[in-house]
């Protein structure tokens, strides 16, 4: 993706309610991973401190929700859903 922030290169955590959603939604972490890499932009969430990425896996839309946290240099994954 081009102009990426400094924060998407960090580390990854992973909230408790994505792992819930991996199981319901059928993907691991490989797979977000690779969403990941294969991401076309990112925009501002409503949640202030949250960004959207925008994706695509098995020819579907989807957006990742995510929370840099900027004391950790962490990138927190609040959850990832497909878009209808």
């Amino acid at each position: 993706m081009v102009d990426s922030p400094a924060w998407w290169l960090w580390e990854l955590e992973f909230s408790a309610h994505l792992l819930k959603r991996m199981l319901d939604r059928q993907f691991n972490e490989t797979d977000l991973r690779l969403m990941l890499d294969d991401a076309s932009g990112y925009h501002v969430n409503d949640q202030e401190g949250r960004f959207i990425i925008e994706t695509r896996r098995d020819r579907q839309v989807w957006e990742i929700i995510v929370e840099p946290l900027y004391d950790e240099q962490t990138l927190l994954v609040v959850t990832a859903y497909p878009l209808d």
